[in-house]
């Protein structure tokens, strides 16, 4: 269906660690009490044990969430906040479906690096040229590299591409990576395996929309999504399925080390964290230079 005949506004779900508070909104009605009808489009993510999809290096717009996106399938979706950079500066230069940082997410919630159980690996300083499983230009990368900027020069930090997270812990089980990159619900599964973690860090979301997403729509999605965080804030617990389920049953409930959740209502993306976020991710050469805030950021919602 073109975006010319569509009738409500289609919002992605993908990782549950990314789009916990949409489910949460969208499950109590929060969206409804907004005024609001919107399609919700699941594609894949290396989150999810199901997902099958092999993460493409020469462009991220191949990737299936990306693909439905410039397709015009979905019109809103969230992810880790430099791939959300990555996408919003590029697409524009790639002759794509424009899209704009329209808000700060609302899921804050942690990675971490982890290595096997019996490993001689103790300090993230022990990783140098030692390979580290992530997911080539997303939050896994990106937040790899933020723990590790600290003790290593940028050259010593390999990063390798073996699939999903689930593939990332066997990778380390198995003795073909050094460690890997994980979100929950994996950093739980790899700690049942008897993995240990060796630096864990809270990774910021943003979300990303095309123009034709007004203002008060987004408003009013932010809104339900706040209302969702309040409700994750006081218990998380009668949402946690979303992430439980995505392990396939290699985790039951009470296994899930919900602590690691940490969920903000959604926010204005200043022009000071864009020119910070921006000059890192080139710095580290995981996007082009010559964009703006004014052409990459978009803060309608709150105009």
């Amino acid at each position: 269906m073109s975006p010319e005949t569509r009738t409500k506004p289609q919002v992605a779900i993908m990782n549950a660690v990314h789009d916990l508070p949409v489910l949460v909104a969208r499950d109590m009605g929060f969206f409804r009490d907004e005024g609001l009808d919107l399609e919700f489009v699941t594609t894949p993510g290396m989150s999810q044990v199901t997902s099958t999809h092999a993460v493409k290096f020469d462009s991220v717009f191949d990737r299936p969430l990306d693909s439905v996106y410039n397709e015009g399938g979905i019109d809103c979706y969230r992810m880790c906040e430099w791939g959300i950079m990555k996408r919003a500066v590029e697409a524009n230069a790639q002759g794509l479906r424009g899209r704009k940082i329209v808000a700060l997410g609302a899921s804050m919630s942690k990675f971490a690096i982890v290595v096997a159980g019996n490993s001689r690996l103790y300090e993230p300083e022990m990783l140098k040229d030692q390979p580290i499983a992530v997911t080539p230009n997303n939050g896994s990368e990106f937040t790899t590299l933020k723990m590790m900027e600290g003790f290593l020069a940028p050259e010593h930090v390999k990063r390798v591409n073996v699939g999903s997270m689930l593939k990332r812990i066997e990778a380390v089980r198995d003795g073909r990576v050094a460690a890997a990159s994980l979100v929950e619900p994996w950093i739980s599964v790899a700690q049942k395996w008897g993995l240990r973690i060796l630096i864990e860090s809270h990774s910021t979301r943003s979300e990303a929309a095309g123009d034709d997403l007004d203002g008060p729509t987004l408003a009013r999605m932010f809104r339900a999504q706040a209302r969702a965080v309040e409700l994750l804030d006081r218990d998380p617990t009668p949402f946690i399925h979303y992430l439980v389920s995505e392990t396939g049953g290699l985790l039951e409930p009470h296994e899930l080390q919900a602590w690691r959740l940490l969920h903000a209502a959604p926010q204005p993306y200043t022009r000071e964290r864009f020119e910070d976020t921006y000059a890192w991710t080139v710095k580290w050469n995981m996007t082009v230079p010559g964009a703006t805030f004014e052409n990459t950021v978009d803060n309608r919602a709150w105009e």
